[in-house]
């Protein structure tokens, strides 16, 4: 039986502060204005820089003034150096950028909360002061009034989706909001603008919204669907006259004539969007479509906007009030495990970044993600991630379990908001990013040594949604989306291998066909060209392997001894992550007088029950339902296992680390054939966190 040990969260402080090693970039700004440039992200000093960091969700992006310099100062102790402020507009929780408390009838959204901007001029203040930049949504959540001019509001969703791309009173609005944000002076910063603040980095016009059926958003309200109708006329009189335009599904994927006006729509919005904020004197790079699963979200995506964003949050879950289910679905055993979806995106010549990430509670491999995320986007050469959210309210003082954020079992009609998606106490989440950081903001992984483009011609028409099952004693029944393999084999796995990019408009001569593998799925691994990175799905175990940091993840108990270059690690448990860095960034392992050594497994609420459903088709695990959330405090599996570490030092010591930062107990070590050799697993001195450093 696994053994367990308390391993609580608190709000204001971290069991360590790695902050120091990025001391030299406080505070955020110094470097001037962000700038694009072929792949990556420069400041106007020539400075590359990649970031990782976590959204902070509605109403956690207006705290207190005594809380927003805590929260500032553990994000920054994590090693993070971004926060996207997300869902300000979002009505689902107070304080957002309207209001500060609920009651008073919402009228209208034409006016910013003064209160409200006040809390978040000091956030900004304070993450500044901690070297952490800030990427500043537009248009996310606003649920438009009548009162603001909108005709139909009532039967609008949040962000008017997708009527806000071509409706110009919806346009004039976003623009308008536009104005007041980014010429809002902070106080706190003598009075700067927004649009004159170099800590502010990014910016997206819209969040996930286009014309293709993202998230289902369709055109069928009126009266935008007879604008819609006539907008298409008056193109098709130019473009297209055989056209049957009053016959046409507005909402049909197959209509090729239909698609090439949606494009055009779609990037006449952005560049108008584009234009109007340079001239409020906006200079920081833009975003297009940020969300795309399917080719045609991707290719309208692809010439908008000065970098590419994606979101890649894998949840497995069916999470409703009355409906929890997930699955047990880990990255290690699966020959992609989502990766498609980014690399299907990312175009080369321009920065791609992921501003939202997830592998959710309560999948008991999550642990494994932040590495994993980490580490492939060094390879693919991507410029950072910030994780879905670090929470949604400043409830945080009272979370003492994992997966619960708030009492009610959803937030705005959303079950997975309830918690599952907050990762401020997850020592599966926010217990990795340590190394996540270091790695990401390092440059730890080399970028692969090739540059390899798909070239998509086969547009995928997805099938029409299915209706929510009923019956929950069919759930797990059938395959869920996220784990089907594309048909298109260049994408699996490849993200693992090199550098990999799409082209879906013919701009390069020289492309992979779509069909043809780029990885020889039959091996059952993937390694990359660089030979830092590597993985089998059918031993269900991966390595990271750099010279300043290493990581095993996956089914380790099966899998014995496994070696790294100057590191070797044997691990009882079933299940592991195991991660070592140097937190001197002159000093590689084989020469670091301070590392930090991170060994999570499983991490569960004190008397949490799940209990096994039934056995999907796809078998990829079966469903698990949860039975009891559980209480405090948190626990985490205590991880046995035989490490040895090559050293040219003779003066290292084991300390594990508690969740108050405390030393909890030295840990015996020796030293042998030029290496450190010590064993994990005595209660006594048993933790997540151990510090290894020079006497």
């Amino acid at each position: 039986m696994p053994k367990y040990i308390s391993f609580p969260a608190y709000y204001d402080c971290a069991p360590l502060d790695i902050s120091y090693v990025f001391a030299e970039e406080k505070p955020a700004g110094k470097h001037g204005f962000l700038q694009a440039k072929g792949d990556n992200f420069y400041f106007e000093d020539g400075t590359l820089v990649r970031f990782w960091g976590t959204n902070l969700n509605a109403g956690a992006c207006f705290p207190e003034h005594d809380y927003a310099e805590k929260l500032a100062k553990r994000i920054a102790a994590y090693g993070c150096n971004m926060v996207r402020l997300h869902q300000v507009d979002s009505e689902f929780t107070t304080p957002n950028i309207y209001q500060m408390t609920k009651g008073q009838r919402l009228a209208t959204t034409r006016k910013l909360c003064e209160e409200s901007m006040e809390r978040m001029d000091y956030l900004i203040y304070c993450l500044q002061q901690q070297g952490i930049y800030v990427y500043m949504d537009n248009l996310t959540f606003r649920k438009f009034k009548q009162a603001d001019g909108v005709e139909n509001s009532l039967s609008l969703t949040d962000r008017a989706a997708p009527y806000c791309l071509f409706n110009r009173k919806l346009i004039e609005l976003q623009k308008e909001y536009m104005e007041q944000i980014w010429n809002h002076e902070n106080p706190y910063l003598g009075g700067q603008k927004y649009k004159d603040n170099p800590q502010i980095v990014l910016t997206d016009v819209c969040n996930e919204v286009d014309l293709f059926g993202c998230f289902n958003q369709r055109i069928a309200v009126e009266p935008y669907v007879t604008e819609f109708r006539e907008m298409y006329r008056a193109w098709c009189k130019e473009n297209a006259p055989d056209e049957d335009v009053d016959g046409a599904d507005l909402n049909s994927l197959a209509n090729e004539t239909l698609n090439a006006f949606k494009y055009k729509v779609c990037e006449d919005y952005y560049n108008e969007m584009f234009d109007y904020l340079h001239g409020l004197g906006v200079r920081i790079p833009m975003c297009g479509i940020n969300y795309s699963w399917r080719d045609h979200q991707r290719k309208a995506a692809q010439r908008i906007g000065d970098f590419g964003d994606s979101h890649l949050n894998i949840r497995y879950v069916r999470w409703n009030p009355g409906e929890k289910f997930s699955r047990n679905v880990g990255l290690h055993e699966q020959p992609d495990w989502g990766t498609v979806r980014s690399v299907a995106r990312r175009h080369f010549g321009k920065p791609f970044f992921h501003s939202e990430w997830d592998l959710t509670f309560p999948n008991k491999y999550r642990t494994e993600s932040p590495i994993v995320y980490a580490a492939t986007g060094l390879l693919q050469n991507w410029s950072g991630y910030t994780i879905h959210t670090y929470a949604y309210t400043n409830f945080l003082p009272h979370m003492k379990i994992l997966g619960k954020e708030l009492n009610a079992e959803a937030i705005g009609n959303t079950g997975y908001r309830e918690g599952i998606f907050a990762t401020w106490n997850d020592p599966a989440k926010f217990g990795m990013f340590y190394h996540a950081s270091l790695m990401t903001r390092r440059g730890d992984v080399k970028p692969g040594n090739q540059k390899i483009t798909i070239g998509v011609k086969d547009l995928e028409i997805p099938p029409a949604p299915k209706k929510p099952v009923k019956d929950l004693s069919k759930i797990g029944t059938e395959p869920v989306s996220g784990l089907k393999l594309s048909k298109k084999k260049a994408f699996l796995a490849a993200a693992e291998y090199t550098q990999v990019g799409t082209d879906y408009w013919g701009d390069y001569e020289n492309t992979v066909d779509e069909y043809t593998p780029i990885v020889d799925l039959e091996k059952g691994e993937v390694t990359s060209d660089t030979g830092e990175l590597y993985r089998s799905w059918e031993k269900k175990y991966g390595v990271v392997d750099t010279p300043m940091s290493k990581a095993v993840y996956g089914r380790l108990g099966q899998n014995g001894k496994v070696e790294l270059q100057d590191m070797t690690v044997t691990c009882k448990n079933d299940y592991a992550v195991i991660a070592l860095s140097s937190l001197n960034n002159e000093l590689d392992i084989a020469h670091s007088d301070s590392m930090l050594l991170t060994c999570v497994g499983d991490a569960i609420n004190t008397d949490m029950k799940m209990e096994e459903g039934i056995l999907p088709a796809d078998g990829y695990g079966p469903y698990m339902e949860l039975k009891d959330l559980g209480k405090p405090p948190i626990l985490c599996e205590v991880i046995e296992a035989e490490i040895a570490i090559r050293t040219d030092r003779r003066d290292l010591v084991i300390w594990s680390i508690g969740p108050e930062a405390t030393f909890v107990g030295r840990v015996p070590t020796k030293y042998e054939d030029g290496y450190l050799k010590f064993t994990l697993g005595d209660i006594k001195n048993a933790s997540i966190y151990y510090l290894i450093q020079a006497e």
